[in-house]
């Protein structure tokens, strides 16, 4: 089974298989959404560490080291490297949308300056690469994203990072709703479990992104 034809949902089991992208380094951008220290900073219990350990092990194993090697690929063509990430401006967190003030696992007061919001240092920028500071899930309405690329004449998004279900699954629906063609990479890609990624996989597949 291929990227063609695996996530089908409900909705495209019958659809005829996409066509291979055309990707015109003029026109294509990969967007590294959100991989920063906080995420994979040890849990403050051995229970938690535990169930958190499978997230842990696909991203050291699978999703850094691909992350790094497409951004390497990317550069290498002279192809945008774009970033994204989750921090607030204010130390107080009064500039997050509700949605980063709700209490539970979205409540994450992070001050951009601190380390915890940093980009993880091998997948982080080189040179001018742009950085955008979301207070939002979404890169695109928590930031001047669409504007930048639209100005950079980019025309499909490749999108990667963190999590799967959360916000690369706000960004690539709003991408798409601003016309956008998206790709999503699986294995730059992670949620919390593996159940999670797939089924978000799921629903994005073929109607907001291949």
């Amino acid at each position: 089974m291929t990227w063609k034809t695996r996530y089908r949902s409900f909705y495209y089991q019958d659809a005829p298989e996409p066509e291979d992208p055309v990707l015109l380094p003029a026109e294509t951008a990969l967007l590294c959404i959100d991989v920063q220290n906080y995420a994979l900073a040890p849990k403050d219990t051995p229970a938690k560490q535990s169930r958190w350990q499978p997230f842990f092990d696909r991203m050291h194993g699978t999703v850094l080291p691909r992350l790094r090697a497409l951004q390497a690929s990317f550069r290498h063509r002279g192809m945008d490297v774009i970033h994204a990430r989750i921090a607030c401006h204010l130390e107080d967190g009064r500039d997050r949308s509700l949605v980063q003030k709700m209490p539970g696992w979205n409540n994450l007061l992070m001050p951009q300056d601190i380390p915890a919001s940093q980009i993880v240092p091998e997948v982080a920028p080189v040179g001018d690469e742009i950085t955008v500071v979301k207070t939002t899930d979404s890169a695109v309405t928590g930031t001047n994203l669409r504007l930048l690329l639209h100005n950079m004449g980019i025309r499909t998004v490749v999108v990667t990072g963190l999590y799967t279900d959360q916000c690369v699954s706000s960004t690539v629906r709003s991408l798409a709703d601003e016309s956008f063609r998206v790709i999503l990479v699986e294995d730059c890609c992670a949620a919390g479990t593996a159940s999670l990624h797939e089924q978000a996989l799921t629903i994005m597949n073929m109607i907001y992104c291949n």
